[in-house]
């Protein structure tokens, strides 16, 4: 199924101890472009994250964001430092002795002093965010991935029918082709008539006239080989890999057979049918560009 390469997906995992949360979102790109915005104490983890965003999508401009929240209950801790404390009372003794005043310190106004409680917040636990990293963006990724492929069917349904378009329009100017060479018999006629003033015209010379003109204005080749291109980029949208260069690959060479036809053409029908050849290409072109 092809997919396109615009989407978006989001994750979340969550433990006791940390809440991640993951958003994919990606537009087309001509090669595979990751770009990841996650907290500066957990870019230890950036590449991993592209390791793992690489498995959902092989082409496109793919940002990622990751957040997380950390449980403070869990990580934020008191910590009493003794030695602060013990240092602080011997030094209020010896102040007390020293200038004959009363000790009258207080368990509270001990804690209250600099240093002796402080919040510290241990050291995030890597493995485990590890874990849930893979794990949001393991959704984020099958979301987005859902997303691209329910956009690419949309797209290839687009593209069927621009391609049938493109056959109408080959039939138009297949069919035209005979009714040129005969219109144009018709005028050589005349105009040699009119220069002979009805003396006997030499039919071979009429007929060689004619097989100029017609190899000419012969756009067989170039309408055989538009019809094969045509049927190939259906068979690729039917193809399950990504296939999206292909796919430009085969529209690049069915531009070029549609200005083939539009320079030899020698008809106005046959030159606008031609302008509507390059049009719907282009469009189908536009498309594709869509297209992982």
């Amino acid at each position: 199924m092809i997919r396109s390469m615009t989407g978006y997906g989001s994750g979340e995992a969550v433990s006791k101890e940390y809440k991640v949360t993951a958003e994919i979102k990606s537009v087309n790109h001509r090669f595979c472009d990751i770009s990841v915005r996650l907290p500066r104490k957990l870019s230890f983890y950036e590449n991993d994250i592209r390791t793992h965003v690489k498995k959902f999508a092989s082409r496109g401009k793919i940002d990622v964001f990751i957040s997380y929240e950390e449980y403070e209950k869990i990580h934020s801790g008191v910590i009493y430092q003794k030695d602060m404390a013990a240092s602080y009372i011997q030094k209020l003794e010896e102040l007390s002795e020293d200038f004959s005043l009363e000790n009258t310190l207080s368990t509270y106004e001990v804690a209250c002093l600099p240093e002796v409680f402080k919040i510290e917040d241990r050291k995030p636990d890597e493995d485990n965010i590890k874990a849930l990293f893979k794990k949001a963006i393991e959704e984020a990724g099958q979301r987005l991935v859902q997303n691209r492929e329910a956009e690419g069917l949309r797209l290839k349904d687009d593209l069927m029918i621009k391609l049938d378009g493109l056959l109408v329009f080959l039939a138009e100017i297949e069919s035209r082709a005979p009714e040129i060479l005969e219109a144009y018999r018709e005028k050589l006629m005349t105009k040699v008539s009119e220069l002979l003033d009805d003396r006997n015209i030499d039919d071979s010379i009429l007929v060689s006239e004619l097989v100029v003109f017609a190899d000419k204005i012969c756009v067989d080749e170039e309408t055989v080989r538009l019809r094969s291109h045509i049927e190939n980029m259906k068979n690729t949208l039917e193809q399950e890999e990504s296939v999206g260069r292909k796919l430009d690959f085969i529209a690049q060479e069915m531009n070029r057979e549609a200005n083939t036809i539009l320079s030899k053409a020698n008809d106005l029908e046959v030159s606008n049918q031609a302008i509507s050849l390059k049009t719907e290409i282009e469009k189908i072109r536009e498309q594709i560009q869509n297209i992982e």
